[in-house]
C-alpha cells in the first residue's frame, strides 16, 4: 500500500502532533518526503537486495577484548574541585534542569 503524502495528509499529521505547520515548513516538508521516495525507489532497483542478510552490526568480525581491571590511585577531590567555579563541600553545583 502506497501512502501519498499531500498538503492535507500533512497538515493533518502536524496537527496531530500538535505542531502546527506554516506553509512553508508543509511544502518543505513534502520536498523532503519526494526525496525519501525517490531514495527509496533506488534502493528497490537494486537488483538481488531481498536476499541480502542484514547485518547487526556494522563490524561483524569485531572482536570484543576486556582490559583486566587495575587499581589506581585517584586524583585528590580538592585537586578536581579547583576545576570547579561553583561547588559546595565536596559536590560540584550545576544549573536546575528540571522544572
Amino acid at each position: 500500500m502506497t501512502k501519498v503524502f499531500t498538503k492535507e495528509v500533512v497538515d493533518d499529521l502536524a496537527d496531530k502532533l500538535l505542531i502546527g505547520l506554516t506553509p512553508e515548513e508543509n511544502k518543505m516538508v513534502l520536498d523532503e518526503f519526494d526525496k525519501i521516495d525517490a531514495d527509496i525507489d533506488r534502493l528497490n532497483a537494486i537488483d538481488g537486495l531481498g536476499e541480502v542478510e542484514p547485518m547487526t552490526h556494522c563490524l561483524d568480525d569485531f572482536v570484543y577484548e576486556l582490559r583486566e581491571d587495575v587499581e589506581e590511585e585517584s586524583v585528590p577531590i580538592d585537586e578536581l574541585l579547583q576545576n570547579c567555579d561553583n561547588y559546595v563541600d565536596t559536590e560540584i553545583k550545576v544549573p536546575k534542569v528540571v522544572g
